[in-house]
């Protein structure tokens, strides 16, 4: 089966393109600024600058009006793995941004940038996708939204982990090993401490479980109005249930055993493939791999 698009999409398509190719563009030129002190063997400002953030708020619009022209079409909600990780990572840059008044958090941005270029790219390549149903019902719609938020807040949670990760793995080499100033330790000298870095981490979980709850609840009963099922028992409620308890047993880890370090990270990003195969995995095989509808 292939994907039949309405001439009025494919109209549609053109218009939100530009927006993807521009925020794109931005958000490699801001990595450009932010690698190119590396490369040079010095470390990132620590600071961003009110240029920087202004530029970076431009290309937040911009990949925002690619989504909503994307995504909010005259025949309803169009939703596909690409545009769905898109929007995802849109709402982890824009967190991102508003963290960034209150914390130093410049070396993330080496990651993030990159990331969230990409994800513009993949929404312009990888167009395929469908209409939900019932999109126009405010539950449906209001659960669409939540789990975007969750998606959102877990994507930021899995980059601070592996960064996370990175640091501690920094912190442990040699005092010899870490004068040899390689680009990557260059740009871990600029980071927060280590548990000031957990602690960010463990803020965003708790956040994104909160969100995750009330999506799994949200779907329950959006499934139950339309299916007269609380809980299918398809890939994405399976998956969703598994990311879900993963990060649960996690934040209860934490409370009462105080687990942090490696063990926290490995659940972290175990939780967010779980959610990742739920949300996009499933999509990306049939969309990409199958040319499936």
């Amino acid at each position: 089966m292939h994907y039949d698009y309405p001439f009025d999409y494919q109209i549609l398509m053109s218009a939100y393109i530009l927006f993807y190719l521009l925020a794109a563009a931005t958000y490699i030129g801001l990595a450009a600024l932010m690698w190119r002190p590396l490369l040079r063997q010095k470390a990132p400002a620590q600071q961003l600058s009110g240029s920087f953030r202004a530029v970076l708020l431009v290309a937040l619009v911009l990949h925002g009006l690619g989504l909503s022209q994307s995504i909010l079409l005259p025949q309803g909600l169009y939703l596909g793995w690409a545009v769905g990780l898109s929007a995802a990572i849109w709402l982890a840059m824009v967190v991102f941004w508003l963290e960034s008044f209150f914390l130093e958090l410049n070396s993330y941005l080496l990651v993030l940038l990159p990331i969230s270029a990409l994800a513009c790219l993949f929404s312009w390549l990888f167009p395929q996708g469908s209409f939900v149903v019932a999109a126009h019902n405010d539950w449906v719609q209001a659960h669409l939204v939540v789990a975007l938020i969750a998606y959102g807040l877990m994507a930021v949670a899995a980059v601070y982990a592996l960064l996370v990760l990175f640091f501690e793995r920094y912190l442990q080499q040699p005092a010899t090993a870490q004068q040899q100033r390689p680009i990557w330790y260059l740009a871990l000298e600029g980071m927060p401490p280590l548990l000031a870095q957990e602690r960010l981490l463990f803020r965003f979980i708790r956040f994104g479980f909160a969100a995750l709850t009330l999506a799994i609840i949200s779907g329950s009963m959006v499934s139950a109005m339309l299916t007269d099922r609380w809980l299918p028992l398809d890939h994405k409620t399976v998956f969703t249930v598994l990311s879900w308890l993963t990060f649960g047993a996690l934040l209860l880890g934490r409370r009462l055993y105080g687990w942090r370090g490696r063990a926290a990270v490995r659940a972290t990003l175990s939780g967010f493939v779980l959610l990742l195969l739920a949300y996009s995995g499933s999509h990306f095989v049939l969309d990409v791999l199958l040319q499936r509808g």
